[in-house]
């Protein structure tokens, strides 16, 4: 869980939240009227977050990949005003 900390204490805190993320192992988060702003984490939480986040997203863009073409529900199209559609090269229309 981070430990939440209004903007205008945060500029006051500023050391001590550094020291709390870096050496206490915390993430901040920092909120304005209430609602999230940012967060502080450690160097190491950033880049844990950043790998995982490129994995998660190529086994997304492998799973749409492999995905066969889908054929929509008649009338689909216009009813969703989809106005384009992807076609892989060599196939009519392309």
């Amino acid at each position: 869980m981070a430990y939440e900390i209004p903007v205008t204490q945060a500029r006051a805190e500023l050391a001590e939240l550094i020291n709390r993320v870096v050496y206490g192992g915390e993430r901040v988060v920092v909120t304005r009227h209430g609602k999230p702003l940012v967060a502080l984490v450690s160097a190491a939480d950033l880049e844990r977050l950043e790998k995982g986040g490129a994995a998660v997203e190529e086994q997304v863009i492998s799973s749409v990949s492999s995905l066969d073409s889908a054929v929509s529900a008649p009338g689909g199209r216009r009813r969703f005003g989809i106005a384009a559609e992807h076609r892989q090269q060599g196939e009519p229309g392309s």
